[in-house]
């Protein structure tokens, strides 16, 4: 079993130059970031998470700057979004964002992605919260297109465009791997269809065992299971051992830089055993 961390990466916590080769120098293998690209201070959507929303929601940085960053000083970690807010980008630019991320990373980016709660924020996007899944879809697709494709077209309710040049292209092939969040049945045939992996969260362990089996019905055996914010107590991490996990992204909160340092001490020990 791999083990990487997800965070939030906000200008009060550690620097991204400054987490990744920590990252590498104890042992852990990604780092995946959450994004939002604001937060509407008037908001009827509830915190997934209950209670207040936390304030590193309001203050990340740009995954995909902070990534490039942390590729700059790291030569393994693989470097991916958990998750990226697909429904509030452009398809385009996006898939440049990636490819670009991939090229300078020498092949380790990472397209972790998901469909959003926040509604008010989405519509800040001129994304209505309704058609958010079909709306994603397209843009994977569409996104895919330009990955693979020297003269890329795509023609969807959402996504519309004539062949067109895009590059640079990832130097993964066919494409950096897609890992797919949400614990949905739709969320098993996005995984089915275009993901590599499949990014459970909030699904406590004892629970996942059965998840696996009806993600594994739709989507067979091909997909990984990588848990996102996954525990890190004894029986938590022998139970993804025994349902054969790929990979456990531990939560790493954001902290200055000594605390960061201090507390990545303590997840390193605490998953040393199953390495």
């Amino acid at each position: 079993m791999k083990f990487g961390v997800s965070t939030f990466i906000t200008d009060e916590g550690i620097a991204p130059r400054a987490l990744g080769p920590a990252l590498e120098e104890r042992g852990f293998d990604t780092l995946l970031l959450a994004e939002h690209s604001h937060i509407p201070v008037n908001r009827e959507t509830p915190y997934p998470g209950g209670g207040e929303l936390p304030r590193v929601y309001y203050r990340t940085l740009d995954p995909f700057v902070a990534l490039a960053a942390a590729a700059s000083v790291t030569r393994d970690l693989l470097l991916g979004t958990g998750i990226a807010l697909v429904v509030q980008r452009d398809p385009i630019t996006t898939a440049k964002e990636i490819a670009s991320l991939d090229l300078i990373s020498g092949g380790r980016a990472v397209f972790g992605v998901g469909a959003g709660w926040n509604r008010e924020e989405m519509r800040n996007h001129g994304t209505d919260p309704a058609s958010r899944g079909r709306l994603m879809d397209e843009r994977i697709r569409a996104m895919i297109e330009l990955w693979t494709k020297d003269e890329a077209e795509f023609h969807g309710d959402f996504v519309d465009f004539a062949p067109v040049y895009a590059w640079p292209k990832p130097v993964q092939r066919p494409h950096p791997p897609i890992w797919v969040g949400g614990n949905s049945e739709r969320t098993f045939a996005r995984v089915a269809e275009y993901g590599s992996a499949w990014l459970p969260s909030a699904v406590p362990p004892e629970e996942l065992g059965a998840r696996i089996e009806q993600m594994r019905k739709t989507a067979g055996d091909r997909p990984a299971v990588v848990v996102y914010a996954g525990g890190d107590d004894r029986e938590s991490l022998d139970t993804y051992a025994e349902l054969g996990v790929d990979r456990v992204l531990l939560y790493l909160p954001t902290q200055p830089e000594d605390e960061t340092l201090r507390t990545l001490d303590e997840l390193a020990e605490a998953v040393s055993a199953h390495r």
